[in-house]
């Protein structure tokens, strides 16, 4: 990890991951490699992020062979998935994909307005107070830029009542990523797949690998 990140910042340092990086990065790879890529960076951050997840005895079961053995299982009745429209839906099957079973979801539309490049919310589905509210959220969005609309999404969760914030992103700039941490540091974690040193002007992350929301869905040029 860079020593200049907070400590609740994770880079992976997956081989793999750091290969399937790279190919996404590359402006050649079409929109069905890089919907595949995105899902498989998403899988390892997901493997790693959640490691810490308690495991516990539910019952005994039995074998194909007759042999009775104990049942372990993940409790995923207080967890909660938030993709951050439109490109955090790229990741949701790999997160679904680790968990033992099924996990609401619960969809946050976000964007950077051209000119401030601050957050505007456009949809928000957590539900009204009232309803059991999450005791683990965890945020998909590929790219951490500014860090604005993961600060935002991390204050609304926050304001909901969750007790604890994992954060999956495929690429983060350095401020951004650093941004998002100290928005609430003692309950959230932020696990990137890598890391650039900058933005642009634009407030693009270089060398970056574009707009994944874009690029995902072929609206290039919109």
């Amino acid at each position: 990890m860079a020593p200049s990140l907070p400590p609740n910042v994770h880079i992976s340092k997956h081989p793999c991951l750091r290969a399937k990086l790279s190919q996404l990065r590359s402006k050649s790879t079409n929109a069905r490699d890089t919907k595949t890529l995105v899902h498989d960076i998403a899988l390892l951050l997901a493997s790693e992020a959640l490691s810490d997840l308690t495991v516990e005895p539910a019952g005994t079961d039995v074998t194909p062979i007759g042999f009775e053995y104990t049942f372990e299982a993940i409790d995923c009745s207080k967890i909660t998935l938030v993709p951050i429209l439109r490109s955090g839906l790229g990741m949701v099957e790999a997160v679904q994909t680790i968990l033992p079973d099924p996990v609401s979801v619960h969809h946050l539309g976000l964007f950077r307005e051209k000119m401030t490049l601050q957050p505007v919310e456009y949809y928000n589905n957590l539900p009204q107070s009232g309803h059991a509210v999450a005791k683990l959220a965890i945020i998909v969005d590929p790219i951490i830029a500014t860090g604005q609309t993961c600060q935002a999404a991390i204050q609304s969760l926050k304001e909901w009542g969750v007790e604890k914030i994992i954060v999956l992103s495929v690429l983060g700039a350095i401020p951004g990523v650093t941004r998002a941490a100290e928005e609430w540091s003692e309950g959230t974690e932020l696990w990137v797949g890598g890391l650039d040193d900058g933005l642009t002007d634009s407030g693009m992350i270089k060398p970056g690998l574009g707009d994944i929301g874009d690029r995902l869905y072929l609206t290039i040029g919109k």
